[in-house]
């Protein structure tokens, strides 16, 4: 696919290290180029911005499974997913995919033909995808396997999890929901429940296995996660497996112990959107604001990262600059990409379009190339001379 030679011009641009001024910003061979290329493309009245680098969501599965069964064009669904992302304003996507004890859509089948899908059609679609695995801690039986098939998918990210109702379990109580949640996994209730009691009861095995395969995943050079970190010693352990990446920590003292060693503290953009964490978790806002944040994420919900950007420079907790790095710069230093996250020569050309007014998404380029694009800018490029 061929990628634009434009000069895009008359709009705001986000400068790097500044805010927004008028200017160019020409587009040539999937890059950002300091000369014009001579094609000028008239975007007075928009933004120009860096393009989102969307560093966690699972909004996708809606995609890959509309209904119960209806499993079967996974790479269709992937391919579905990327429309939504693009119309987002993402031009890099983590799709963080389940491996959990809870089976269907999060199992380990499902999981391996999620990534399979990521891989086969990442050259078929504009957003660079990227694939994200998140592992449930208590499956020991799978441990052996992981790293190979890790390899075999180019999984360049692992999460770790723990979502067991361990307090319930211990009590040898039901959790609740139990019923529905086993007719998802294929299960009847009370073999499912004997699962969760069988994994709960393995409990001490597990942290000793997981160092092990912390140390094998990181020789392989995937990156490592861990998600809801609740204390200080919770962030403590993991960072001593050589997990030095926070998500979505659920108090003030797990996002403050990550930050003081150095950690990556990755938070939810829909709590920022929300105002508050729909758990009761600390607000992500306050964290922003404490500057206790790197990136913000989607995680179940893809218009959220642009909104959350805005929200936060709109209240003045962060500068615009400062606000949209939180979804750019920030989550590409998270995943080392340093060819991205900020408009300058030699970058890729990875941008999205705002209507200036409404905050709208008018079109969106990863790679130079066109991923979303509608209303009136399209005139606007088609007229380009």
């Amino acid at each position: 696919m061929t990628a634009l030679e434009l000069d895009l011009v008359g709009g705001k641009v986000l400068q790097p290290g500044a805010g927004l001024a008028q200017g160019r910003l020409s587009l040539a061979a999937g890059r950002i180029v300091a000369e014009p290329v001579g094609r000028a493309v008239d975007l007075s009245e928009y933004l120009v911005l860096p393009g989102i680098v969307d560093v966690h969501g699972d909004g996708f599965e809606r995609h890959l499974a509309p209904r119960r069964g209806a499993m079967k064009q996974i790479d269709e669904g992937v391919i579905s997913a990327e429309a939504e992302l693009a119309a987002n304003g993402i031009t890099t996507a983590v799709l963080a995919q389940f491996w959990s004890w809870e089976g269907g859509l999060r199992g380990r089948e499902f999981a391996e033909q999620v990534l399979a899908a990521i891989k086969r059609t990442r050259g078929q679609v504009v957003t660079d995808l990227v694939a994200q695995l998140r592992f449930e801690t208590h499956l020991l039986e799978d441990y052996a396997a992981l790293p190979g098939l890790i390899a075999t998918h180019q999984v360049p990210y692992v999460v770790f999890n723990d979502h067991l109702p361990h307090d319930r379990l211990a009590e040898g109580r039901r959790p609740p929901r139990l019923t529905g949640q086993a007719l998802k996994a294929g299960r009847n209730p009370e073999a499912h429940f004997a699962l969760l009691q069988e994994l709960h009861a393995r409990g001490p095995e597990v942290p000793a296995a997981l160092d092990q395969l912390c140390q094998r995943l990181s020789g392989q050079g995937v990156q490592l996660g861990s998600h809801d970190d609740h204390t200080a010693l919770d962030r403590a352990i993991w960072r001593a497996r050589g997990v030095r990446i926070s998500e979505f920590p659920e108090t003030l003292e797990a996002a403050e112990a990550a930050r003081a060693a150095g950690d990556t503290v990755i938070l939810g953009a829909p709590n920022v959107v929300r105002g508050g964490s729909h758990k009761g978790n600390v607000s992500a806002v306050e964290l922003v604001a404490m500057g206790l944040c790197d990136a913000l994420a989607s995680d179940y919900h893809y218009p959220s990262p642009r909104r959350a950007a805005l929200m936060v420079a709109r209240t003045g907790v962060r500068t615009f600059g400062e606000a949209w790095a939180l979804v750019s710069e920030g989550p590409a230093c998270v995943l080392g990409l340093d060819d991205r996250g900020r408009l300058e020569p030699g970058l890729r050309a990875d941008l999205v379009i705002l209507e200036e007014t409404s905050h709208r998404v008018a079109a969106t380029l990863s790679g130079g190339r066109v991923s979303y694009m509608a209303g009136d800018v399209a005139a606007r490029f088609f007229a380009a001379g």
